[in-house]
């Protein structure tokens, strides 16, 4: 049993304490606190360890109001209130950028925290267990069977209660539309006898593809007030509130002049294209979901944006745009743009990168290489899409450095 006294939040979502020269990971502790806690995991310099109990609990420290909070993994800081989770992000944010990124006194700006604190969530994946809901407890395979769940917007809140026996279903997913009050349900496994219960539009699949099997699905939603028409299954962002302030962010930092070209990278069912692309004169993007880019096309076409997008990998395929690009907007998945892709969005020297990140070790190890590139941050604002979790997005600016400049 060790005596730990957490010092920092870690990328992560632990806890950092330092004990005999060794750095330990506390999940479930806060800075300024004193914890007993045992190792679970030895890596030599470092270990991972195992709250025992909270010997000093910190003056910030509150009770979750979820009852499966300290078994599930859906949510790693309800004990904080939101002032606190985010305060620990922006420092996360930074530290990554700082240690990774090679940038002391990083340019990181206030936080913006859209939305409410619980309640936010368009969509949720869930395991099935025991006939019940469920999801993995945090790093681990055991998955712990819900009752409630504080995330889920209110449109899904009636259907989580009607779910009932859930017996035959391996998995399903409860999806809607904040705006525009579409909801669905897509299951995997059997669908139960009762689902007409459910009062809503459901989807089963099977072998990667859905039919429907009650009801006429739909799944629309309207972010910075534009429309969009999304896949059943697809990606979009799970916070509305949370796209919204991405939207805005990105638009301020693109600062876009009408006669430009905007290249959309990685760009989704068209996001950033049919809002903040609005302001070009044209917008281009890739993205290796060939629905998804169907849907995006779609999308600008109902904004009203000129447009032409393709469908394959950002590294290979970005030549096949055959245009330059005076401002880039890229979102990529969480492993970041690599060499590779900063090679493509650099290829044609645009003047302004906004890059919208979700994770702050990849982000930072990109800035290194876009600096290496000729690109400097200017700007990197953390959004608080996920509250009671450790995820935090970030919206970073990267602007050319003038030519002749070292």
């Amino acid at each position: 049993m060790l005596e730990l006294h957490p010092i920092s939040m870690a990328h992560g979502g632990e806890a950092v304490a330092r004990h005999d020269g060794k750095t330990h990971f506390v999940a479930g502790a806060m800075p300024g606190e004193v914890v007993e806690a045992t190792i679970t995991e030895d890596r030599g310099s470092w270990a991972r360890t195992s709250l025992v109990q909270v010997l000093e609990p910190s003056a910030d420290r509150q009770e979750p109001p979820c009852p499966h909070a300290d078994s599930c993994g859906g949510c790693q800081w309800q004990f904080a209130d939101r002032t606190i989770q985010i305060a620990w992000k922006r420092e996360i944010v930074a530290s990554q950028l700082e240690h990774l990124g090679r940038i002391p006194d990083a340019p990181v700006a206030e936080p913006v925290a859209p939305g409410p604190a619980f309640h936010y969530r368009n969509r949720m994946d869930f395991h099935v267990v025991d006939g019940k809901p469920g999801l993995m407890r945090s790093r681990s395979n055991d998955i712990v069977p819900l009752d409630i769940c504080l995330l889920l917007d209110p449109l899904l809140q009636p259907l989580f209660d009607r779910l009932g026996d859930l017996s035959g279903v391996d998995r399903f997913t409860i999806r809607c539309g904040t705006r525009t009050g579409d909801v669905l349900a897509i299951v995997d496994g059997a669908v139960p006898a009762h689902a007409d219960t459910w009062e809503v539009p459901v989807l089963q699949r099977t072998n990667k593809r859905l039919h429907t099997v009650l009801g006429d699905p739909s799944l629309t939603e309207t972010v910075d007030g534009t429309g969009f028409t999304i896949p059943f299954a697809g990606f979009f962002q799970n916070n509305t509130h949370g796209a919204d302030a991405l939207v805005e962010l990105v638009r301020a930092e693109a600062a876009l002049e009408p006669t430009d070209t905007l290249l959309d990278g990685y760009c989704g069912v068209g996001l950033f294209g049919a809002t903040v692309g609005a302001d070009a004169a044209f917008v281009v993007g890739i993205d290796t979901d060939e629905r998804a880019v169907s849907f995006a096309r779609r999308n600008l076409e109902g904004a009203g944006v000129e447009h032409s997008l393709v469908a394959g990998a950002f590294t290979r395929d970005i030549e096949r745009l055959d245009a330059y690009w005076d401002v880039a907007i890229i979102d990529p998945p969480r492993k970041g743009l690599g060499t590779n892709g900063v090679d493509a969005v650099t290829s044609a020297m645009p003047r302004r990168i906004v890059y919208v990140s979700c994770d702050p070790a990849s982000l930072a190890r990109d800035a290194r290489t876009l600096a290496s590139a000729g690109y400097d941050l200017a700007k990197a604002t953390p959004v608080d899409l996920f509250p009671q979790t450790y995820h935090v997005e970030t919206v970073a600016t990267f602007d050319r450095a003038p030519l002749g400049t070292d």
